[in-house]
């Protein structure tokens, strides 16, 4: 499911990004006290009481101003503020309630989300400042007093979030179906491989690189099985995204990606790998999504009798950080090797959530163990006591330990390998967690 958006928004220099950074709990948003540093939204997670939800930065918000930046920044804001389920206006204490305060107020109030009104810079401890109650006046409810350089009343600011989002919304679809994102960098045939999936035209599709500018569903019911397939917005690199709404459709692509079991990453055969294939590929890795390599424009490609396994080795170099993830080589214009695609779903998500026995894992622990020697270090050595699966999606084992500092991360290497190599394990990473005894 993907995870609820809760929007930054206020004036320029109130404090937005400050407050940004210490929610999410490391410095990401650039804070300078000049204002309209922060030009376009920027996201994290932020993980509150064991619930998590996206939060996004705005720049500055001017409800009345000619400047062509402070213009664009109001629409970044809007177009933010259209996509989140709360709300946080954030003012400042030092100069009280300003006319572009009550201007963004009625702008906030017309677009129906919940609202949580923060007062920042409140950085004396106990009784808040007279001047506080003046922002009853903007009608949003009760201000919630909060210092973002020191962090007094982040928590109560959360909470009070918090109570607005449904964390227990049902899924959107039942869990016959597998969730598959197509994620990939502009114009490599994502909405072409969806239209050709779905037999029918469901999206626009362009020569022009953009032309997704959200996240569309396509749901597939048929002698194949069960699936959502989740077109996204191609997402470039930061310094060839300009259009204010093609800024938004990148953070479109992540959450579609969290929102997938399994992630479809689209290569343009013809132009071959980028270092933005990396990057995208890198977010399904991290997020511990089970991956296809799917090369799209097979069809285009001038072939001899070696093609596709000089082009697979040069995949697998390129790809050398999840080396766990099938190759398949596809065209969505001809139907190519789709019937393949969709065998290769249904493998790599059942990888992505077996679950293996602690009996089986602590076999094969004793096999490789006595194969190649644990490590030691001045005289110490290793010694891992067991290991057992505490998770799937993906799936995650914990090994415990003498001493943590000896499973060195080669090692742990070796012991990840010697399980793909007896369970599988294809098209999904694998999270090695250790925990040392007494711990």
């Amino acid at each position: 499911m993907s995870k609820p958006i809760i929007a930054v928004v206020g004036r320029p220099n109130v404090g937005k990004s400050t407050l940004f950074n210490k929610l999410i709990g490391h410095r990401l948003s650039i804070v300078e006290d000049t204002p309209g540093v922060t030009r376009d939204r920027i996201y994290a997670e932020c993980e509150w009481l064991n619930k998590e939800v996206m939060l996004v930065d705005t720049g500055g918000i001017e409800p009345k101003t000619d400047d062509i930046i402070l213009s664009q920044m109001r629409r970044q804001a809007q177009i933010a503020i259209d996509s989140a389920d709360v709300i946080i206006l954030v003012t400042d204490i030092k100069t009280g309630v300003t006319a572009t305060d009550q201007d963004i107020a009625m702008m906030l109030q017309k677009s129906g989300k919940p609202i949580v009104l923060c007062v920042n810079k409140c950085d004396a401890p106990g009784q808040v400042p007279a001047d506080f109650y003046e922002f009853y006046n903007l009608g949003l409810g009760d201000p919630i007093a909060v210092s973002s350089v020191h962090g007094h009343g982040t928590g109560d600011l959360l909470d009070e979030c918090f109570k607005h989002i449904d964390f227990d919304r049902p899924e959107e679809y039942t869990e016959e179906y597998i969730k598959v994102a197509i994620i990939g960098k502009p114009n490599v045939g994502k909405s072409s491989l969806v239209n050709k999936i779905a037999g029918e035209e469901r999206m626009i599709v362009s020569d022009i690189a953009g032309t997704t500018r959200d996240s569309t569903d396509t749901i597939v019911d048929d002698e194949r099985g069960k699936f959502v397939f989740i077109d996204t917005a191609g997402i470039r690199r930061k310094s060839r995204v300009d259009e204010n709404i093609e800024r938004y459709s990148v953070l479109r692509s992540y959450m579609a990606v969290d929102r997938s079991d399994v992630c479809v990453i689209l290569i343009d055969a013809v132009e071959g790998f980028t270092e933005q294939d990396s990057k995208i590929a890198g977010y399904a890795h991290e997020q511990g999504k089970a991956c296809i390599i799917a090369v799209n424009k097979w069809d285009a490609v001038e072939k001899h009798g070696k093609t596709m396994q000089e082009y697979e080795k040069k995949l697998q170099n390129d790809f050398s950080f999840m080396s766990y993830a099938p190759f398949l080589f596809i065209s969505a214009k001809t139907g190519q090797r789709l019937d393949k695609l969709f065998e290769l779903i249904k493998y790599v998500n059942e990888q992505n959530c077996m679950r293996i026995s602690t009996g089986k894992l602590n076999d094969i622990l004793a096999y490789a163990t006595a194969r190649v020697q644990p490590p030691t270090d001045k005289g110490k050595r290793l010694k891992i006591y067991y290991i057992t699966q505490a998770s799937t999606r993906p799936p995650t084992f914990v090994s415990f330990v003498n001493k943590a500092e000896l499973y060195h991360f080669s090692y742990q290497r070796y012991i990840e390998n010697q399980i793909r190599e007896t369970f599988g394990l294809q098209g999904t990473p694998i999270r090695m967690i250790t925990r040392q005894r007494g711990e």
